[in-house]
Formats: C-alpha cells, structure tokens, sequence
C-alpha cells in the first residue's frame, strides 16, 4: 500500500502525464497527443510555471516569525530530511534540513515543553536506522535535553506519522506541526483528522522570492 501511495501520485503529476500522453500517441497513432506532450513537457520545465505551481501549493513566501508562534503542548517535527551515509553516524542533511531547524528554534524559545520526532523508515530500507533517532540524537548535541524528547513508533508516511504522534502525546492536544512548506496542507489534514489542534509552522520553501523576472524565466531549464 505505502509503495502504492509513492508511485501512484506520480502519474498525475506534469512528468508522468507528459509520459502517459506520449505513450498514448505512440500506442494510438496520434499526433495530436504527441504534440500536446510535446508542449506539457515544454510548459512545466518553465522556472515561471514551476515556481509559479510551487508558491501556490507553498501558501506565499513569507516565512513565520517564532516570537509570533502560539505556545502548544508539544512540537511535532516531520521526517524526510536526513539521508543516511556510510561514515556520517547520524546521517548527512537532505533538502529539508529546516524542518530540524526549526523545530529545535521553536523548543529553544518555549514555544512547548517537549519536542516529538517522527522515527521515519522506509519499508524497503530495513536496515536503514529510524530517522528520528537519528534527530534526536542531533537535538541532545545542540542542547535540547533528553528528557524533552519523544519519538514515535516506525511510520512510513506522513499519515502514519499523525497516527503515531496521537498515539504518543493523547488525545486533544495542540501541537505546533514543523514540515516543508510545500507539504504543510496535506500534513495539516491529516494531523487535525488525528485529533490535534494544529499550529503550522512552515520551512523549506522552495522558492527564491528574489529573483528578478527576465525573459529567461520562459526557458526550459537545462
């Protein structure tokens, strides 16, 4: 089901239906389909469509201040940020290092007494050590006390990690929820249909809100 889960959204993405339409156009003998591939490939490799995509799903541009962060009864900080290294004991950082940041910023101001790490461990990676291990041992070194720390059960998705998180804190509680901005919709769905009072608090945002707007922009990136 979790395989289901990472492969069946892709076809539904511009990659995978550009795919489905080429191979429809070979199969069939359309042209039309060809070509509309052809130009839906050409249109989603724009930096002004694809950042244009992603600010939407982001929710804006404009990252939270902490001091504006309601205090909760705990942090809850998603995984899928950590990739695991011959010789990196506690693995090397992914592109979502800021889920970590920013949860360990927001335990230091006092926004929640404890602080909750998801053990994230994909099923065909059995050997692999659970990430929020891994986190949790980073939050000691940076001075987060053990005994503020909890970790949830091994969980292979997002809906497993709001399962889990209600399993470990209870019933009723309100969490502040640290994931990628990009992710933070679907995360708040599932940890309010979990029973939490969820305060979002968005990080990793995907798009430079700097940069200038140059006709290079309706380029295919290469």
């Amino acid at each position: 089901m979790l395989l289901l889960n990472k492969i069946l959204p892709i076809l539904l993405l511009p990659l995978g239906f550009t795919l489905l339409s080429l191979l429809a156009g070979l199969a069939f003998r359309k042209n039309f389909l060809l070509w509309y591939a052809a130009l839906l490939l050409w249109a989603f490799s724009m930096p002004v469509v694809g950042d244009g995509l992603m600010r939407f799903v982001e929710g804006g541009t404009v990252r939270l201040p902490v001091n504006s962060v309601a205090k909760a009864d705990a942090i809850v900080v998603l995984s899928g940020i950590v990739r695991q290294v011959e010789g990196a004991p506690l693995g090397e950082w992914g592109d979502g290092v800021d889920r970590f940041e920013g949860g360990i910023e927001l335990f230091k101001a006092g926004k929640a007494p404890v602080i909750v790490f998801t053990r994230g461990q994909l099923p065909w990676q059995p050997h692999a050590r659970a990430e929020g291990e891994l986190l949790a041992k980073r939050a000691v070194l940076l001075g987060v006390p053990e005994s503020a720390i909890r970790l949830t059960v091994k969980v292979g998705n997002t809906a497993d990690e709001a399962v889990a998180a209600a399993t470990l804190l209870g019933e009723g509680k309100k969490i502040i929820l640290v994931t990628s901005a990009f992710h933070t919709q679907r995360a708040l769905l599932l940890f309010e249909h979990a029973g939490f009072t969820v305060e979002p608090f968005r990080v990793d945002y995907r798009v430079d809100n700097t940069l200038e707007g140059t006709v290079l922009r309706f380029f295919a990136k290469c």
